[in-house]
């Protein structure tokens, strides 16, 4: 279990359904803003509100809770018409994650501003997204039942959408009960998901397509997790996370300034270029060699393991040649009593169990949540008027997760993701990864894609951006400006009108 854990955040918070059990009403409060972007005014309509989740026959198991945000006709002009622009829903990962990062942090029309390198305490500041996509996209940010404001139906068990195919078929309908209220069937319609919300985003694609015959037009992926075999250290005899996880590690102790002046001054990306060389065509076969690995070979590998990590040679000999997520975090900045985040590797903090053989939690983590908490709960009563008591659950406790035929360690979207690629060769993906994500390594990423044996035809259907910041790489405003250069080309070929 020690991976579940790890990977995902089922916190000790009260199990969902152990509050008191209140009817849900369908409700819908709508607000107009401005939003500056680039010195240019946008002009919008906010929508907070419900929606409910019924079986066939009619049944109510749940309500949907969402904001979306709607860009409005310019003054004097012709009101908009919904077929006249794309639209995206927007969900974050978990599972048991509500969309407010992706909301907040990266794309909807408000931001939080935040020093994601360090903890931060009220009073928080909320203002106009220069990054936002609203000036190329209306969004609907949703928050999976169980999650935020979204509940399951009185008397309803909540494990009945604590699973993937629960999940999928759940927010599934939210979007078809969406599109068809408000007149979207002929909008391009895109996905945007973060981490696990990456790994619905794909479930849910597929799921579209051939059960709502419901067609998505692209897929925006942030952090992404689409084979869980590539982040499974535990599995005896599974070489792949020891490869995928080195250039991460890499880049985390260039960062922190572990390693030799010749090293220290190349800059990231070269240095990068270099490790990935070696994970794939050096370090990748001298673990397939497992116990015939010896001798001088043996010694170059440890010694280049040892470089590029700054983990001492006896320690990765210890270790079988293999350094794991959780020791790499715990050992790289022990000699200053200090422990480096999960979710972002330059992040570190007070190490409260300094002789531990791992963190006992992440500052990346710990930094951000407590704000992001408190700024929804201030920007959804006065910025959007839903005035509610009660509690916004930005991370909900949904295990345990239903994860269908698989295990979380061989979880694995990918044969899915060629399948629909095929069926619709239209397909747009982007793919966005932080340098220093610990979580989610970039370069398991850049391994998945290029396994996915894609025909040669569509293989300029992904594209990818990568950045110097970690899971949340929208918290860096560098990295957050050049994420919205790189999608607003993405997102312009989406456009149903000029």
């Amino acid at each position: 279990m020690k991976l579940l854990t790890t990977l995902f955040l089922f916190l000790t918070l009260p199990l969902v359904g152990e509050e008191a059990k209140s009817p849900i009403r369908e409700e819908l409060v709508e607000t107009i803003h401005t939003l500056s972007i680039n010195g240019k005014d946008l002009h919008y309509k906010a929508f907070a509100g419900t929606l409910p989740y019924k079986t066939e026959k009619g049944e109510e198991k749940g309500h949907f809770f969402y904001t979306a945000f709607i860009k409005d006709a310019e003054p004097g002009t012709a009101p908009n018409t919904p077929s006249t622009r794309p639209i995206a829903f927007c969900f974050n990962g978990g599972p048991g994650s509500a969309a407010v990062w992706l909301n907040l942090g990266a794309f909807g029309p408000k931001r939080i501003v935040l020093k994601d390198l360090e903890i931060n305490l009220s009073p928080y500041r909320i203002e106009d997204n220069p990054y936002s996509l609203l000036d190329q996209i209306d969004l609907v940010f949703i928050d999976p039942i169980s999650t935020g404001y979204s509940r399951p139906a009185p008397g309803e068990d909540p494990k009945q959408f604590h699973g993937v195919d629960e999940d999928t078929r759940s927010v599934a309908e939210f979007i078809r009960l969406y599109t068809t209220r408000n007149n979207r069937w002929n909008s391009s319609k895109l996905l945007i998901g973060e981490s696990y919300g990456a790994t619905r985003a794909c479930v849910l694609a597929s799921y579209l397509h051939d059960s709502l015959n419901l067609e998505i037009n692209g897929i925006i992926l942030v952090s992404s997790i689409l084979n869980f075999q590539t982040i499974n250290e535990e599995e005896l005899g599974n070489d792949v996370p020891s490869i995928v996880f080195l250039p991460s590690f890499a880049a985390t102790a260039w960062y922190h300034k572990k390693l030799d002046p010749k090293l220290q001054q190349l800059k990231l990306e070269t240095f990068l270029k270099e490790v990935e060389l070696f994970a794939i065509s050096e370090y990748a076969p001298a673990l397939a060699l497992g116990d015939l690995l010896e001798g001088e070979r043996k010694k170059q590998v440890i010694q280049r393991l040892a470089a590029y990590t700054s983990l001492t040679p006896e320690q990765i000999e210890r270790t079988n040649l293999r350094v794991c997520q959780n020791r790499f975090c715990k050992e790289l900045l022990r000699k200053e009593m200090r422990v480096i985040g999960r979710f972002d590797g330059r992040c570190i903090s007070i190490d409260p169990a300094i002789c531990g053989e791992g963190p006992t939690y992440d500052p990346s983590m710990e930094n951000v949540l407590g704000a992001f908490n408190a700024a929804f709960n201030t920007y959804v009563r006065t910025n959007l008027n839903w005035v509610k008591d009660d509690p916004y659950w930005v991370l909900a406790n949904v295990s345990p997760w239903d994860w269908g035929r698989d295990s979380f360690r061989s979880f694995n979207v990918t044969e899915g993701l060629k399948i629909l690629m095929s069926k619709n060769p239209k397909l747009k993906i982007f793919v966005a990864s932080g340098y220093f994500d610990l979580a989610t390594p970039y370069f398991g990423t850049l391994y998945t894609f290029r396994h996915l044996a894609l025909d040669p035809t569509i293989c300029n259907n992904v594209q990818m951006g990568f950045y110097p910041a970690g899971h949340m790489m929208y918290l860096d405003p560098d990295s957050a400006k050049k994420l919205k250069g790189d999608l607003t080309q993405f997102l312009r070929p989406f456009a149903n009108s000029p």
